[in-house]
């Protein structure tokens, strides 16, 4: 295990160990926790990007328009209901 120095502003500082107390654990606690996090998200990216690129190359003549129209891909007012599908039955 690694050790690192890191340099950050005292108020960011104070904030830091307010949330380790917080959580019951140390400033150092959070910033490795905190790099734990990235390393896993750089490894879930790398992951998906290899399934998008197996996925493709099983595919190759896949394309978009297989599934939509040009006309059902640009149609604004099918998104938008499907993005506020959740305001459903509300009353206004």
């Amino acid at each position: 295990m690694k050790n690192i120095t890191v340099s950050v502003p005292d108020e960011v500082y104070r904030k830091a160990r307010i949330r380790a107390a917080e959580r019951n654990t140390s400033v150092s606690g959070l910033v490795r926790d905190l790099l734990l996090q990235v390393a896993e998200q750089d490894e879930r990216r790398r992951h998906l990007l290899e399934t998008i690129e197996a996925v493709r190359e099983a595919n190759p003549n896949f394309t978009a328009t297989d599934l939509l129209s040009r006309d059902e891909l640009h149609d604004r007012d099918a998104l938008r209901r499907l993005e506020h599908s959740h305001l459903r039955g509300r009353k206004r």
